[in-house]
C-alpha cells in the first residue's frame, strides 16, 4: 500500500475508497458529468458518466476530538481518466465560501496522491479573473489554494485516475455563483496530444494565465516529503491555518508572487 498518511486504499473499478480498521469514512459521493455541464467548454460533451467520488471527513479514530477542537477535515478525492470532449475530467470550479465558524472564506491544502493534477486557480470571480495559475502536481506533491480565489481540480494526464488527498475547514461551503455566471473558468483546459493546453473563456473580459510546477511551502510549515495527514498527527496544530485563515493573512497577501 502507498503511504499516504492515513490508511485509505482507492478503488478505481468502483468509484470508491476502502478505509483501514483505525480509520473512519464515508461512503464517497459520486459527481456526474451532468452536474458540472454549465461550466464545461462546451455543455453538450461526451465523457464519463462518473466524473469523480469524494470523500468529507476522513479520519483515524483516535484524531477525533483533536480534529474537532481545530475544526479541521480531511477528504479524500479520486477522479476518473478520460475526457469530456476536448478537456480533461475535471471539476466545474469554486469559491470556498464563508465559514461561519471564522467569518471569512477558507484556503485548501492538497496533496497529491496517485497521477498528476493540475491545480488551477484564479484571484477573482469576477469579469478580471486577475491572476490566474495552474500548478501542475505530481503524486506526493502538495499545493495551496488562498482563501477566497476560485479554483478547479483537473486530472492532466486522461490515460490514468488521479487521487488526491486534502485538508479543509470542517464547516465548509462551496459557492459556484460566480463561475457558473462566466459559464467556467476563465481558462478551460483542452487536451492536445496528450498534452495540456489552455484556452480563454471569452465570458470573461481579462485574465492573466501562469502555468506553473507545484513548490514547497516552508512560509506555512509545511514539510517536504512527509504526507500531509501524518504531519498533523505529529503536530495537530500545523494546519490551523485551514480553519483559522487570519494565521497566515501575510501569506495570502504575498500568493501573487509565491509561485515566481
Amino acid at each position: 500500500m502507498k503511504n499516504f498518511g492515513i490508511d485509505v486504499r482507492v478503488q478505481h473499478g468502483k468509484m470508491d475508497f476502502m478505509y483501514g480498521k483505525d480509520v473512519i469514512g464515508p461512503k464517497p459521493e459520486i459527481r456526474r458529468l451532468d452536474d458540472i455541464r454549465s461550466s464545461l467548454q462546451d455543455p453538450k460533451a461526451t465523457g464519463p458518466e462518473e466524473l469523480y467520488c469524494i470523500a468529507m471527513d476522513v479520519y483515524r479514530k483516535q484524531d477525533r476530538q483533536r480534529l474537532d477542537e481545530r475544526n479541521l477535515l480531511f477528504g479524500s478525492v479520486t477522479y476518473s481518466k478520460g475526457q469530456i470532449g476536448k478537456e480533461p475530467v475535471r471539476s466545474q470550479g469554486h469559491i470556498h465560501a464563508t465559514s461561519p465558524s471564522c467569518n471569512c472564506s477558507t484556503c485548501e491544502v492538497y496533496e497529491i496522491w496517485e497521477g498528476e493534477a493540475y491545480i488551477y486557480m484564479q484571484k477573482s470571480g469576477a469579469d478580471d479573473a486577475g491572476s490566474c495559475y495552474a500548478v501542475h502536481a505530481k503524486a506526493g506533491d502538495v499545493v495551496v489554494v488562498p482563501p477566497g480565489w476560485v479554483h478547479a481540480t483537473i486530472n492532466a494526464d486522461i490515460s490514468s485516475n488521479m487521487t488526491f488527498g486534502a485538508w479543509c475547514v470542517k464547516d465548509y461551503g462551496f459557492d459556484y455563483q460566480a463561475v457558473r455566471e462566466h459559464k467556467g473558468i476563465a481558462f478551460f483546459p483542452e487536451v492536445e496530444e496528450e498534452t495540456i493546453v489552455w484556452k480563454f473563456n471569452e465570458h470573461y473580459k481579462t485574465g492573466d494565465l501562469q502555468i506553473k510546477e507545484a513548490r514547497d511551502y516552508p512560509e506555512l510549515n509545511i514539510t517536504s516529503g512527509v504526507p500531509i495527514y501524518e504531519q498533523f498527527i505529529e503536530n495537530p496544530d500545523k494546519f490551523l491555518f485551514v480553519s483559522k485563515p487570519s494565521l497566515a493573512t501575510s501569506v495570502w497577501q504575498a500568493m501573487d508572487q509565491s509561485f515566481e
